[in-house]
């Protein structure tokens, strides 16, 4: 843990997994409500890396899925929490969870005092950058949000040893409204952002859609694919970009060139916004760079400016517009005034050490001038000592430069050419790799130490100038919000870009159905390198419940997982793998996937498939989209065939979307009783081998209408395998029999087929009233067509109907 100091009580930390590419960089305090206000949740977090605080106040259930879902898309390095909520033997519900679900991640527990709402205005007023200073008005009355960044703010005070400057913070409340849920353990089954088998991989949606060239674009594609829009304005006005993206070829190669260019701007200025408590050569020179990293950054916006002039769509043009800001000049010129045209970012340690050192013009400081006099003498005598040294052992020594050790000496050479296959005695801290020797000597440590002294001295003095020029820009300094927002977006737009042409996706749309023509999964188009075989799915409101059948293998679990993966493409503003596609906008997606291989099935599955579910009944709404797949395999088929049976029709009064896979057929006459319930199977053949006459299933990987004709897999499987035959046909039998009795419990009755037809007519009509653009002659047809349908599916109506 951490040393104890009276802002803490306690902190526990666990060993830290390294298994996620980024280096968790995010601080969350957390605060829940108390007596009447309990489940009432504020949260607050800083990247340590971004300047932007991010606020969130919501009402949560007792499962706090909103909770753990908004801090596994943060990924804290670190979540404080007031010492109320864990005193011992009476910790939260609240904190309980959050710890077990975060075992990895330090928690510092702070006391209680220090969430102080009050507080929490204050330092708002005093921090949050005039811009955003609408976010006063959006949290003035949100008690537990102010709470938790008081606490915040006055922890990561107190960590880093250095404060915000006044009016540098970027502001954010975020409520969970205009975005669509996704629990943390529907991300995992759908391997969103990592695959299940090796957390390495880029076979998951974020590998398939990251083209992007920045770490600001890359952060933002991940947290919008775990957390979608759900307003399709907004995703339109994406989609309408990406189309001219792909429409434009100039503009597409013109924005990426220089959206590559870019470093990590948000990091850039959290480092330029912070203000060290006291000043050390690290922090002097941290300041030099970000400084030359912040030129680099403002000479790029001309020619972002240049690259966005010639777009159409409304976001492109505005994303120009703001570009136009003057402060971007303004800023720039003052760097100028001070900072040599040539200093850039370069790569290479010794490179930036020299332009960190020349960054400031002659001219400005006569003692810096003179510092940097001394350095380059020291430096050349370094250089020419050492080609002295080359000459007199008559060795082929060359002078070498790293952060670590400083300048030092490398030699490229057998040992067979060394005298007696050793140095001469005045080298020391000899390393050898290969062929190449790398060493020292007194002397050259000596100078050395001269070298650092006398940069020392220049990075102070550098310092000084940098500190002055930056309190002269920092007014101006909040045109880069909107920089790295621009930037971060158009790299994502970018990346959808780019997906789209590597695969023949197409543009979704937004409407009351979930219709997809072809589509395909798009992970496993990547893994398998061909198009997987493409399938249709139609989902409406009068059909909201499709049950789907097949043996093992047939391809259930990937069709489901394609159709959660393609609504989520289509609600962050991707195109979709498939020919023709519209969504109906889901406020949260669910997943319950069963493995086909995982073979697993005990009690424990059961109960975790149980959790899963009442997860889902207790969060659902009638604009979900729930995706179940193999429910009741940990328990005995009466209990499994009873439980789904049981959510089944909990779930069909819902107008939720739902897709529901199982092999327990007898749920698929359920659409006896529901009309809104459709039946599909996948198709397997039957092919005879010529060996021994034995029957194989070829899958076929495709859907079609009603339910799977393959009943008893399982005995499938036992013809195939080595069991007895008089078992076998012993099972046979025993099968038939039952399957008579249950055939004759669920005959629809003529009443129940006409109220069936009735109820589809009904929501056809309902359908054509909300959304057709027919003409009155093809409306006329169309509605003619239902008739006939409607006819058709009524038994025995005859006379009555024409009368």
């Amino acid at each position: 843990g951490r040393s104890h100091t009276p802002l803490m009580g306690y902190s526990v930390t666990s060993s830290s997994t390294a298994s996620t590419h980024t280096v968790a960089s995010v601080i969350v305090a957390v605060v829940e409500g108390r007596g009447l206000a309990r489940g009432e949740v504020g949260m607050a977090s800083i990247d340590l890396k971004n300047p932007e605080m991010i606020l969130s106040q919501f009402a949560d259930n007792t499962t706090y899925a909103k909770v753990i879902t908004k801090l596994k898309i943060l990924m804290p390095l670190e979540i404080i929490m007031s010492n109320t909520a864990c005193d011992a033997g009476n910790t939260t519900k609240l904190f309980s969870l959050i710890t077990e679900h975060f075992k990895n991640v330090t928690f510092t527990t702070v006391q209680r005092k220090y969430f102080n709402e009050t507080k929490g205005l204050e330092y708002i007023e005093q921090l949050c950058v005039s811009e955003f200073s609408t976010i006063f008005m959006e949290v003035q009355s949100k008690y537990y949000c102010l709470a938790a960044a008081a606490a915040l703010l006055k922890y990561v005070e107190f960590i880093q040893n250095s404060v915000y400057a006044p009016k540098s913070l970027k502001v954010r409340f975020q409520g969970s409204e205009k975005t669509a849920m996704i629990d943390s353990s529907s991300a995992q089954n759908l391997e969103l952002v990592i695959n299940n088998r090796d957390a390495r991989n880029g076979h998951t949606l974020l590998g398939v859609l990251n083209y992007t060239k920045t770490p600001g674009g890359s952060r933002r594609l991940r947290s919008n694919i775990l957390e979608p829009l759900a307003d399709a304005g907004t995703i339109n006005t994406r989609l309408d970009c990406v189309q001219e993206l792909l429409q434009d070829a100039e503009l597409f190669f013109g924005l990426q060139a220089v959206i590559s260019k870019f470093l990590d701007t948000e990091q850039l200025l959290s480092v330029l916004v912070q203000i060290p408590k006291q000043d050390t050569v690290k922090t002097a020179e941290s300041k030099i760079t970000n400084l030359i990293y912040l030129k680099h950054t403002l000479e790029l916006v001309e020619p972002l400016k240049a690259a966005l002039r010639s777009c159409n769509t409304p976001l492109l043009k505005a994303y120009c517009n703001s570009l136009e800001d003057t402060r971007f000049g303004i800023i720039l010129e003052k760097i100028t005034t001070v900072i040599n045209d040539d200093t850039r970012y370069t790569k290479g340690s010794l490179s930036m050490r020299t332009q960190k050192c020349y960054a400031v013009k002659p001219n400005i400081s006569e003692f810096l001038d003179i510092a940097r006099r001394t350095y380059t003498e020291i430096v050349d005598d370094i250089a020419g000592m050492i080609s002295q040294l080359a000459e007199k052992y008559n060795l082929p020594m060359k002078t070498s430069f790293s952060s670590a050790r400083g300048f030092f000496i490398q030699m490229n050479a057998d040992c067979s050419t060394l005298p007696n296959g050793q140095l001469p005695s005045e080298f020391t801290k000899i390393t050898k790799m290969k062929n190449t020797y790398s060493f020292t000597s007194a002397d050259l440590i000596k100078m050395n130490e001269r070298c650092q002294e006398s940069l020392r001295e220049i990075y102070h003095m550098t310092y000084l100038i940098v500190c002055k020029l930056l309190d002269e820009i920092y007014e101006h300094i909040h045109c880069l919000y909107k920089l790295s927002d621009i930037v971060s977006m158009l790299d994502m737009l970018l990346s959808f870009a780019h997906a789209c042409t590597l695969s023949d996706y197409v543009r979704p749309e937004f409407t009351d159905t979930l219709a997809i023509k072809q589509g395909w999964h798009p992970i496993l188009e990547k893994i398998a390198m061909e198009k997987p075989v493409p399938n249709n799915t139609y989902v409406t409101e009068g059909n909201n419940f499709v049950i789907i059948t097949g043996p093992n293998m047939s391809g259930k679990s990937t069709y489901l997982k394609q159709i959660a993966l393609c609504q989520i493409m289509a609600q962050i503003g991707s195109y979709v793998p498939a020919e023709y596609c519209s969504f109906r906008i889901a406020e949260q997606i669910f997943t319950r996937i069963g493995m086909d291989d995982d073979i697993e099935t005990n009690a424990s599955t059961f109960m975790k498939e149980m959790k899963e579910v009442t997860y889902i009944i207790q969060n659902a709404n009638d604009k979900s989209l729930i995706i179940i797949d193999e429910l009741g395999r940990g328990t005995s088929a009466e209990e499994g065939i009873g439980i789904c049976y049981a959510t089944c029709e909990y779930l069909l009064n819902l107008k939720a979307f739902t897709l529901f896979a199982t092999h327990f057929l007898e749920l698929c006459h359920i659409d006896a009783l529901y009309p809104n319930v459709e039946n599909y199977h996948f198709e397997v053949q039957h092919v005879r081998c010529s060996a021994g006459n034995k029957e194989k299933i070829a899958y076929t990987y495709t859907l079609s209408k009603g339910y799977t004709e393959e009943k008893n897999y399982g005995l499938k499987a036992a013809e195939v395998s080595s069991l007895p035959s008089s078992i076998i046909l012993d099972a046979k039998e025993i099968i038939n029999h039952i399957a008579k009795q249950i055939l004759h419990r669920q005959q629809s009755t003529p009443e129940m087929m006409k109220q069936r037809a009735v109820y589809h007519l009904a929501m056809r009509l309902v359908q054509v009233a909300r959304n057709s653009r027919l003409d009155p002659d093809s409306l006329r047809m169309y509605l003619k067509g239902l008739k006939k349908k409607y006819e058709a599916s009524c038994p025995a109506l005859g006379k009555t109907y024409e009368q």
